[in-house]
C-alpha cells in the first residue's frame, strides 16, 4: 500500500465520535504448509500471498438474496450494483456479471439489519461457502455516505484484500483495553477474541502487498479519538478514512488484475509455451481444438501454479475446470473434453516460479 501521507495534529472536538459499526470477518485458519516447501520461505511467501486472488480474467458471478432473512432490498441491492461499477472502473481485468439463481453465483450478497453486521469471505475464499448461505453480509444501509463505503470494503475483500488497519508495517499502537471497551459497546457489541481477530491481530507480511500503510484505503475502519496510541494525530483526532477507492487501492487491485489484452496467443497441442513470470504474474491462451476429445492441459516444472479453465461463449468466459497445485509436490493439471468449433481460455497464474525460473504450459 502507498505511504501513509503526514496529517496535521490538531485538538480533537469536544465531542466524541461515536464508535462506528465494523466489518466483522471470522477467523481464518493460517494454511499449514508442509516442511518441503517451509524450507523455502520465498516459496511459502508467494504461496501464502497470492492464494486468496482470483485468476485474472475471471468473471465473477453475484447474485443478491430476494427472499428469507437476508433478502436485499432494490435499493440497497442498486447500491451494491454501484460498488461493483466502481471497482470495475478502475479498469481491473476481473469481471462482474449479475445472476438471477444464488446457485450459479460465487458471490452471494445478503442484507440483514437485525444482525447488524458486515462481512465478507476474502478472495477465493467464498468458493468453499456453502450454497444456502452469503458469502458477502450487509449489516447496516449502503445508501448512506458510510454505508457506500462499506460496499466498496466488503467487495474489497472479495476480489482479495485484507484490512489495512492490521498491515503489519502499519506502525499502529493501540490503547488495546480502550478498544476492546469501546468495541464490547453498541453498535457492535464484540467479545474480545472477535475484536483481537478484526482489529488488534497483525497480519503476516505475507498477507499484505507492499510495505506501507495506507490510512485513507477502503479497507480501513474509522477509529474515534482515543483508540490509536501512535501514530500521536490518531490518538487525538481518531482516523476517518474518506470511504472511497484511495489511489493505493486502485494500484493494487491494477497489480493483481491488470486490463486484459484484447486477443490472445494460440496455445498449439503438443507445442509447450515457457515463459519467464514472477510470482503473481499470469499468462493466458486461446485453445481452438480441432477434434472433440478429452484433453490433458498441464504445467511443466516446479513451479506452484493456478490453473484454470474457460469457454468462450459469445466473448464471455464461462469456467470449466480449475487446478490448484500450490505446495504440492506435483504439476497443475486438468483433463476435460474440449470441441472442434468451439474456443478455449486457459489462464495461468504463477504462485512461484520454481528453481528455474521458467513456467512451461502444455496441452494435448
Amino acid at each position: 500500500m502507498a505511504q501513509a501521507r503526514s496529517r496535521p495534529i490538531k485538538k480533537a472536538a469536544t465531542s466524541a465520535q461515536p464508535t462506528k459499526p465494523f466489518c466483522r470477518n471470522l477467523r481464518r485458519p493460517v494454511r499449514q504448509l508442509s516442511p518441503v516447501v517451509m524450507a523455502n520461505p520465498l516459496r511459502a511467501a508467494a504461496i501464502l500471498s497470492t492464494q486468496s486472488k482470483w485468476v485474472n480474467g475471471t468473471v465473477l458471478h453475484y447474485c443478491f438474496f430476494t427472499s428469507g432473512h437476508f433478502s436485499v432490498p432494490k435499493t440497497q441491492a442498486d447500491a451494491v450494483r454501484g460498488a461493483f461499477a466502481k471497482w470495475k472502473a478502475v479498469g481491473i481485468g476481473l469481471q462482474f456479471q449479475e445472476v438471477g439463481q444464488l446457485s450459479e453465483a460465487e458471490v452471494r450478497i445478503g442484507y440483514s439489519t437485525s444482525d447488524g453486521s458486515s462481512a465478507s469471505n476474502v478472495g477465493r475464499e467464498v468458493l468453499s461457502a456453502p450454497l444456502n448461505q452469503p458469502t458477502t453480509v450487509y449489516g447496516w444501509d449502503p445508501t448512506t455516505p458510510y454505508g457506500s463505503g462499506t460496499a466498496l470494503h466488503e467487495l474489497g475483500h472479495v476480489i482479495g484484500m485484507e484490512h489495512e488497519h492490521q498491515n503489519p508495517f502499519a506502525g499502529i499502537k493501540w490503547h488495546e483495553q480502550a478498544v476492546y471497551a469501546a468495541i464490547a459497546k453498541p453498535p457492535n457489541n464484540w467479545d474480545h477474541d472477535t475484536t483481537y481477530h478484526n482489529i488488534l491481530e497483525k497480519l503476516t507480511p505475507q498477507q499484505v502487498q507492499g510495505s506501507q500503510w495506507d490510512p485513507d484505503s477502503i479497507m480501513e475502519y474509522e477509529f474515534e479519538p482515543g483508540l490509536i496510541a501512535e501514530p500521536k494525530q490518531y490518538d487525538i483526532n481518531g482516523l476517518t478514512p474518506p470511504g472511497t477507492l484511495s489511489a493505493a487501492d486502485k494500484q493494487w487491485a491494477l497489480k493483481w488484475y491488470p486490463l486484459l489484452q484484447p486477443t490472445l496467443p494460440t496455445l498449439q497441442p503438443f507445442q509447450p509455451a515457457v515463459a519467464d513470470l514472477a510470482a503473481g504474474q499470469q499468462m493466458d491462451f486461446e485453445i481452438k481444438p480441432t477434434s472433440s476429445r478429452k484433453y490433458t492441459i498441464e504445467t511443466k516444472g516446479a513451479s506452484d501454479a493456478l490453473l484454470v479453465l474457460f469457454e468462450d461463449i459469445n466473448g464471455v468466459p464461462r469456467y470449466l475446470s480449475g487446478d490448484d497445485d500450490s505446495g504440492e509436490e506435483r504439476s497443475a493439471t486438468i483433463t476435460h473434453k474440449l470441441f472442434a468449433g468451439r474456443s478455449y481460455i486457459v489462464r495461468l497464474r504463477l504462485l512461484h516460479p520454481g528453481e528455474t525460473g521458467k513456467t512451461s504450459l502444455m496441452y494435448s
